[in-house]
């Protein structure tokens, strides 16, 4: 069985942690040896049918709140809505390894995703698209690895108290962070998918009203900020143990998540989808069955709150060549 994290301290709360001082090399399965991983490559049939029944969902949600008080507006946002979207934006990160409609169908993977971002409110599907390549190509890469928090991060947020806010303003750093640390020219999907998104949260603010369009927006925002869905952020590279940067979780939160928890798996073979996942931890067990992982996204919140050695500054950051050639 996997080792349960025991919380042993891991002195970054004060400096970047420094690849060549802290990592360890943890071998990939070769597909040489486990063959059965390559058939576990492709897309998931499953998957646009599961994104269209939550967008639906979500949807019909905007109807049904619409003449709701605010209170209870903010309350379904957070309790329902919320999760939908933040399972959503999971759905795109799959999407964005075109495991929806296959590698051969690169432009029906990007106008799905569109197409999901729907319920979300804001437009963010070809942007994540756009960065997230690199998050998998340079893992850490200063630079280049968006979702390495700033300096400023690290320095400001160090506190529990400064560090619950962090959380909570999670869906504002990781919008801004980008134009700032890895500013890139906007695309022409992006500007479709803004278009798409406002096109389409005017016409429910048209046929419902406003609070519709709140509740979807709200529902973001709040949940991808202090929520238990929103753990799998610090779960997945932050360094809970000394000598991993990437750890797992195989709670029960993945159902709702397209298996994001599976996340060591995940960097090991990105073109398998979500849903395929646990299958590589079963045929490559030796390789997984020992590495340390998560039991809870809940505890991984209140341990980086509350341990004073856990903070932004607890991510491996390495300089990569092309870092160093630009």
């Amino acid at each position: 069985m996997g080792r349960r994290l025991p919380g042993v301290k891991c002195y970054a709360a004060k400096g970047w942690i420094l690849p060549g001082e802290l990592t360890k090399i943890v071998r990939v399965p070769r597909k040489s040896k486990y063959p059965e991983i390559k058939t576990l490559m492709g897309p998931d049939p499953h998957l646009k049918w599961i994104v269209s029944g939550m967008v639906f969902m979500q949807l019909l949600a905007c109807y049904l709140v619409k003449d709701l008080s605010w209170k209870w507006i903010f309350f379904w946002a957070y309790a329902f809505g919320g999760c939908i979207n933040h399972s959503l934006t999971l759905a795109i990160h799959d999407i964005s390894h075109n495991v929806a409609f296959g590698n051969k169908q690169a432009k029906w993977n990007r106008w799905f995703a569109v197409f999901a971002n729907l319920p979300i409110g804001i437009p963010y599907s070809a942007s994540f698209k756009k960065y997230h390549i690199d998050h998998h190509r340079y893992l850490g890469g200063d630079s280049l690895d968006v979702d390495i928090p700033t300096d400023f991060e690290g320095w400001f947020f160090c506190t529990p108290l400064r560090k619950l806010l962090w959380l909570f303003l999670q869906p504002l750093f990781y919008s801004l962070r980008p134009l700032y640390v890895n500013p890139k020219a906007i695309t022409r999907m992006e500007i479709l998918n803004a278009l798409v998104q406002f096109s389409i949260d005017l016409i429910i603010y048209y046929l419902w009203g406003l609070k519709p369009v709140i509740y979807l927006i709200a529902g973001t925002i709040l949940c991808l900020g202090f929520h238990p869905i929103s753990g799998h952020f610090i779960a997945e590279h932050y360094m809970f143990l000394k000598g991993y940067e990437t750890y797992s979780y195989y709670g029960p939160l993945n159902w709702l998540t397209f298996n994001v928890g599976y996340h060591m798996e995940h960097h090991d073979f990105p073109s398998i989808p979500g849903c395929r996942l646990p299958m590589v931890k079963k045929i490559a067990a030796e390789y997984y069955d020992n590495l340390p992982h998560h039991q809870s996204w809940i505890q991984v919140l209140w341990d980086f709150v509350f341990d004073d050695t856990l903070g932004p500054y607890s991510r491996v950051k390495r300089l990569c060549k092309l870092a160093k050639e630009s």
